[in-house]
């Protein structure tokens, strides 16, 4: 009988000195070999983690053949007696779990073995990510994206531990729907059944909570996947995973409690660590204000601090001419920044750029006033307030931006994330959560003008009488949440809009016509007819919050087959195009397109 069929007894991470002296059975890869003086070392590797395996000088012949063989990535099977490492002469390998102990084979098998890889599979791989996302299957054995997915594994049953113990029920919804506007792309799948028609697969399972409410299921979770045909970046994928949740009976308090309840217990299940509650609450106003972003990141200072009504009469053009023409003026203060050099301060220019900012206002603090960059059109008082203002001392660095709101807010907000990054001042071992309340209930779209909703049209806004709502729409805070935590949106939620007549005044603003209402939101409106309670609800980004705990780069580390930023998936050359015959079945035709 082989090894394989008798079975591992330990995985390549469970063997520890009290098993000294055991016979055990490993399985693995070959994670690297050598062989020093007639003894060869082999590190054998699984998701568990590694052992040292040590074939000696006393094997026999047919052993030592099968182990002079081996290579890298080969998978084998070893039968052998764990030894104290030190007291066969050797030392502890303090880089390991099991870096106390060895194993001395006495038998192997050879299970499959394997080409040279296209890299090497280690952690600090250097190969370009196209040629590991190709071979992904490849890329994921490494240690450190096992430990992430299985970190995330645990991040999800921590999820459903918690919400079962808070009454909620895990309901699935579908992922074939009608196409409804949600602020994204749909991804579409044509019917065969049905011809010329389409689903859309869910940006989120919005509709579907709410119709459960509505249906008197009263507390509905799910971790659920979702879709959106939007550009991507490090933090977005096409799809996606969500912790979706809704209550009935709900107030904005009642559910960012459960959602405070729920990340004291992830965290301490999955990282042991002690997240304090309550996470404070920052209207979206303030957050704009005084961070430039509706997703604060709170592990360092830097605020944004207006000095609107200090420069006005001052004699620098840019600031004076930025306040006439309807702009703003805002500034941070870098502690001990005085120490820069005016070339290292204007590299500091080209972070802004992008963000449509034209330059960079500085000056130095020193003892009796500013030095360098704006100092000489800020003296005395002037200067006196400034330094007020942005809270500086003599060593500091102060930097403005003036320009459009938008433009000073995004600008001085990418500086200051920068900064807190170069100077190391954004601990990913620290997670101050926060909630970012009361966002306005629409917004105006640049181009055309028209009102759109800044979160969702189901969103209730604080104003409770529809035809006030109506007449001044613009302005209105709505009853909606962000969860926050170091400089990411987790997650957006709102109190709902239960009563027919609310949800119809909100279509009605956004130019819904009643026939449109009817059309695309009909079973919703119809739902409202009998008897919907007050609800609300979240949904959580399960990958960014798994990016967070095990303080990855990108999310694509935390997700076992990602897309690239150009939405295609490498390994399975996808998308790809499909043959006549599905089309004929889909009763689809290519367009013809030049080049």
């Amino acid at each position: 009988m082989g090894l394989l069929e008798v079975g591992r007894t330990h995985d390549c991470g469970a063997l520890h000195l009290e098993h000294t002296g055991e016979e055990v059975i490993l399985m693995g890869w070959v994670d690297a070999w050598r062989d020093l003086g007639g003894r060869r070392f082999i590190d054998l590797r699984d998701r568990g983690g590694v052992t040292q395996v040590v074939f000696g000088q006393e094997l026999d012949a047919e052993l030592d053949a099968k182990a002079r063989r081996l290579r890298h990535e080969w998978v084998i099977a070893v039968r052998g007696r764990v030894d104290d490492r030190v007291a066969n002469g050797g030392t502890v390998n303090r880089q390991l779990a099991t870096g106390a102990i060895e194993v001395r084979a006495l038998e192997l098998e050879i299970l499959t073995e394997s080409e040279t890889p296209p890299f090497e599979i280690k952690d600090d791989v250097n190969a370009a990510e196209e040629l590991r996302l190709k071979y992904r299957y490849l890329d994921l054995r490494r240690q450190t994206m096992q430990r992430n997915l299985i970190q995330r594994h645990r991040f999800n049953q921590a999820v459903r531990e918690f919400m079962d113990s808070e009454g909620f029920l895990e309901l699935e919804t579908p992922f074939l729907i009608r196409s409804t506007p949600e602020g994204a792309r749909d991804y579409v799948v044509p019917s065969r059944v049905h011809p010329n028609t389409f689903y859309a697969l869910p940006q989120s399972p919005q509709l579907f909570k709410q119709l459960f409410m509505v249906a008197g299921y009263d507390r509905y979770f799910q971790i659920a996947r979702c879709f959106r045909d939007e550009d991507l970046r490090a933090d977005r994928q096409p799809e996606f995973t969500q912790i979706d949740m809704e209550m009935s009976f709900a107030t904005v308090d009642s559910v960012l409690g459960v959602i405070e309840g729920l990340m004291v217990h992830t965290f301490k299940k999955v990282l042991d660590v002690d997240i304090e509650t309550p996470f404070p609450r920052i209207e979206y106003a303030d957050a704009m204000e005084r961070f430039g972003s509706d997703a604060p990141d709170l592990r360092f200072g830097m605020e944004l601090r207006r000095v609107d009504d200090l420069v006005i009469n001052s004699d620098f053009g840019v600031f004076t001419g930025t306040l006439e023409a309807g702009g703003a003026v805002k500034g941070i203060c870098l502690q001990g920044g005085g120490d820069w050099s005016r070339k290292q301060i204007e590299n500091l220019i080209e972070i802004v750029k992008p963000y449509g900012a034209k330059g960079l206002a500085w000056t130095k603090v020193i003892e009796d006033g500013f030095q360098g960059g704006i100092a000489r059109f800020f003296t005395g008082d002037a200067a006196t307030g400034l330094r007020q203002r942005l809270e500086a001392e003599s060593g500091d660095l102060m930097l403005f931006v003036a320009d459009k709101e938008k433009v000073v807010n995004a600008s001085l907000n990418a500086l200051r994330k920068h900064l807190a990054a170069q100077l190391g001042l954004a601990d990913p071992k620290v997670f101050p959560f926060c909630w970012v309340t009361r966002f306005p209930l629409f917004e105006r779209d640049e181009d055309t003008g028209a009102l759109l909703s800044s979160h969702h049209p189901f969103t209730a806004p604080e104003e409770s009488d529809p035809a006030v709502l109506e007449a001044d729409p613009v302005g209105l805070p709505s009853q909606a949440y962000d969860l926050v935590l170091n400089g990411y949106e987790l997650g957006s939620g709102s109190i709902r809009i239960h009563q027919r007549e609310m949800q119809e005044a909100i279509f009605r603003v956004l130019g819904l016509s009643p026939a449109e209402q009817q059309e695309k939101f009909g079973f919703l409106l119809d739902a409202f007819r009998y008897g919907p309670p007050p609800h609300g609800g979240i949904a959580l980004g399960v990958d960014r919050l798994v990016m967070l705990m095990v303080g990855a780069q990108s999310i694509p580390e935390v997700i076992a087959f990602p897309k690239t930023l150009r939405a295609q998936d490498l390994m399975l050359q996808a998308p790809g195009r499909i043959d006549e015959v599905q089309l004929d079945e889909l009763h689809l035709a290519f367009k013809a397109q030049e080049d």
